[in-house]
């Protein structure tokens, strides 16, 4: 009889419960053919995986995200992403009457479900970005109220970000005796039960409050300390290249400088695909339209509507070919490897950037996007630049990729996740100048 080799329950990806139940599936399978021995190696070996799914199954921790019509989406998509990164099962739920929601700044989001779907559910956290009108959206939503209020009252996890803690935890009654902050503009709406504090993120017991747009990757890694421990913090913190000090001045290695132009109004292209890194992408698309620049979001794929990297669905403004005719001051690519990828792909979108670049017009990349897309394409020929630091040995000059921003004439390129504000807002001082962009990353509680 030939030998028959037994697959190892734990040979491929075993970093998700499906994972392991397809290979218990299979396990059980095999087992049918299997002489009296060797059916015992495998019955061990399925005890292993049943032990693992279970394990894994019961540490998967449930998230509530409620959004609305005019949701501040940086705090909406980074909450969302950083928490899928920890492995928690995040429901985005629109409190409208569609899943699509209008949040602020133009920025088209799709949610997971509407919140009456959530009705009967349970979760082990609930987080409410803020935004304005998006936190009173949420604060005049009863399904929502109802939901967070009993979940409160059975011990769970609650949080809230920007304007959120005051117009909406607030005046359910739920920070009435608590330490809490908010957005500063808003810290005078807390009634007198609330315990105000200055701090860009506050934990009180069951309660995570934070300030605002510029404090939300913080606030997000507080989230998955409160639900996973501190040593899984560190792991989902350490990838996205945070900073190390919070709060203070952000700057740029800035090279071979050029002035940086536009007919007052910047015309700017930002290309999404599916796999986009959704961060980066909202960092740039909220920072640079809050200057007033004019951003256009051009979907690379069939449609508008793109499932980013960490399943958060964004629906772009145009498809790249309404875009192709068009004139732009500055076309700038985010991360994530499979919208790297798609970009590098994509003959339209590269003949662009190659044109942009020989006219010694603007364009910039962050994240995979400078190793995998530019790189390749002779994009970064003579030019200094960073990316991804698992990337770096992809690009042909290493020599300044240490820094966390690099501008070498009319390129920026980038590191990742952590570093897309200090990216945003140094495209900001560029074209507008440093008083412009600490005066915006203050507006955002950035510095």
């Amino acid at each position: 009889m030939a030998t028959r080799h037994v697959l190892h329950p734990f040979s491929h990806s075993h970093s998700h419960p499906s994972s392991l139940v397809k290979a218990l599936s299979r396990l059980q399978f095999i087992s049918r053919t299997l002489n009296p021995s060797q059916s015992q190696t495998l019955k061990t070996r399925t005890r292993l995986v049943t032990s693992a799914t279970a394990s894994m199954a019961s540490s998967s921790k449930k998230v509530l995200v409620p959004i609305a019509d005019g949701t501040e989406p940086i705090e909406a998509v980074v909450t969302i992403d950083v928490l899928r990164r920890a492995g928690a099962d995040v429901t985005v739920a629109s409190v409208g009457k569609e899943k699509q929601v209008e949040a602020s700044w133009g920025v088209k989001l799709v949610a997971d479900a509407l919140i009456a779907d959530c009705a009967g559910s349970t979760f082990d956290l609930i987080s409410l970005p803020g935004g304005i009108p998006g936190a009173p959206n949420l604060r005049d939503c009863l399904e929502l109220q109802n939901l967070v209020k009993n979940h409160a009252s059975n011990g769970g996890l609650y949080a809230a970000i920007c304007a959120a803690p005051a117009v909406a935890l607030a005046s359910w009654g739920l920070l009435n005796g608590l330490k809490a902050t908010c957005y500063p503009s808003f810290m005078d709406k807390f009634p007198p039960e609330v315990n105000k504090v200055e701090d860009r993120v506050v934990v009180d017991g069951r309660v995570i409050t934070s300030r605002g747009p510029g404090t939300t990757m913080e606030y997000a890694v507080a989230l998955v300390e409160q639900l996973y421990g501190k040593q899984k913090a560190e792991e989902v913190a350490g990838p996205m290249v945070m900073r190390q000090q919070h709060g203070v001045e952000f700057s740029m290695k800035d090279l071979n400088s050029v002035e940086w132009k536009s007919n007052g109004i910047p015309q700017v292209l930002v290309p999404i695909a599916n796999g986009t890194e959704e961060m980066e992408a909202l960092f740039i698309i909220d920072v640079l339209r809050r200057a007033k620049a004019n951003v256009i979001v051009a979907s690379v794929e069939n449609t508008l509507e793109i499932v980013a990297s960490r399943k958060v669905k964004i629906v772009a403004d145009v498809l790249l070919d309404e875009a192709l005719n068009l004139e732009f001051d500055f076309i700038v690519l985010p991360g994530g490897l499979g919208g790297a990828e798609a970009y590098a792909n994509s003959d339209k979108l590269i003949s662009l950037l190659k044109k942009q670049a020989e006219s010694n017009k603007l364009y910039g990349a962050l994240c995979a996007s400078p190793a995998i897309a530019l790189e390749p394409h002779g994009l970064l020929k003579s030019k200094k630049a960073t990316c991804y630091p698992a990337m770096i040995e992809k690009l042909s000059d290493k020599s300044e990729s240490n820094n966390r921003v690099v501008v070498d004439g009319n390129l920026i390129t980038s590191q990742g996740p952590g570093t897309s504000m200090e990216f945003a807002v140094s495209i900001v001082e560029k074209f507008f100048g440093r008083k412009k962009a600490l005066e915006l990353a203050k507006t955002m509680v950035f510095v």
